[in-house]
């Protein structure tokens, strides 16, 4: 696979931008607001998201109540009306802080909420209007990646995981996900570029922590060189654990899972104490790195459970 260009969108767009006119998401001026709010809404919801161009909040919600109203595909539509050109509105409705956003439904209010909310609540107000919105672009985005990822197929694993960071940069599950793709095409140096781009506040995240524990294994295993040798320093001396050892790191890189497992699963057996538990160690590495559910995170749990505790 060639390298990937992977770019990172500039995040949200300003909120004082004027959104496309359509019939989904529209500006309103006082004039307008009867034919674009209480009628419209005779036919679907309409949310009328009360802002200004000085209000910091009204930046970070707008934008985000945008891509959830796109999503909706027709089932809302969202109507944005400035404060401070059209006051009138606001001030019927008594809203005396923003950003607000009021539902309207069959012409009158009936729910609204106030403040920057994130994207999942915002989706979860929808809903409770119009019913179950199925999954979003980022959500079909991610399955796809993931799915691509489970198959080997680490350029379309990556395509899928940057069009997933180009609607939301900070998206850890994307983040993760191609720095996985990346080491599985062998570019172990993009892959730490964006594993540095995860946000301070999220780099415990067990996704992130697995593609981190990934990356350490693969640049490791590049150290080990030809396994051949190894293969017969082990057949030659079964108790020959630094060969083993190295021998389980090179094969897990190259997708030999089991076999990894294996021989890491021999030394604890015959020797738990061998580089300060480092066999055990290095399985639990692994385990981090495939997944808790992967399925050969399972076989080596009970392989190693067996050997422990027999």
């Amino acid at each position: 696979m060639s390298n990937p260009t992977f770019t990172f969108g500039n995040g949200l767009a300003s909120a004082a931008a004027p959104a496309a006119q359509n019939d989904t998401i529209k500006d309103t001026t006082t004039k307008d607001f009867v034919s674009d709010v209480i009628e419209a809404s005779q036919a679907v919801p309409v949310l009328v998201d009360f802002w200004a161009a000085w209000c910091g909040p009204c930046k970070q919600l707008t934008p985000v109540l945008e891509k959830v109203v796109k999503d909706a595909k027709g089932k809302v539509r969202l109507v944005k009306m400035n404060i401070d050109d059209h006051p009138q509105i606001a001030g019927q409705l008594g809203i005396q802080s923003i950003p607000a956003v009021i539902a309207f439904v069959k012409g009158r209010p009936v729910d609204g909420f106030m403040g920057a909310q994130p994207e999942s609540q915002i989706k979860q107000f929808i809903e409770r209007l119009s019913g179950p919105m199925g999954p979003s672009d980022a959500e079909r985005l991610m399955e796809a990646g993931s799915a691509a990822l489970a198959e080997g197929d680490f350029g379309v694993a990556a395509e899928a995981f940057m069009a997933l960071l180009d609607l939301e940069p900070e998206h850890v599950g994307a983040l993760a996900g191609l720095a996985r793709a990346l080491i599985g095409a062998g570019q172990l140096d993009d892959a730490r570029t964006v594993l540095e781009r995860v946000p301070a506040a999220k780099a415990g995240d067990a996704a992130v922590a697995g593609a981190r524990a990934e990356l350490e294994l693969a640049e490791r295993a590049l150290s080990v060189g030809d396994t051949a040798d190894l293969v017969r320093r082990v057949e030659a001396n079964p108790a020959d654990f630094q060969a083993r050892f190295e021998l389980a790191e090179a094969l897990a890189a190259r997708g030999e899972r089991q076999q990894a497992v294996d021989h890491l699963v021999e030394i604890v057996r015959r020797d738990r104490s061998w580089n300060e538990d480092g066999a055990r160690k290095q399985l639990v590495q692994f385990f981090e790195a495939w997944g808790m559910t992967d399925p050969m995170t399972l076989y080596g749990r009970r392989r190693l459970s067996s050997v422990l505790f027999s």
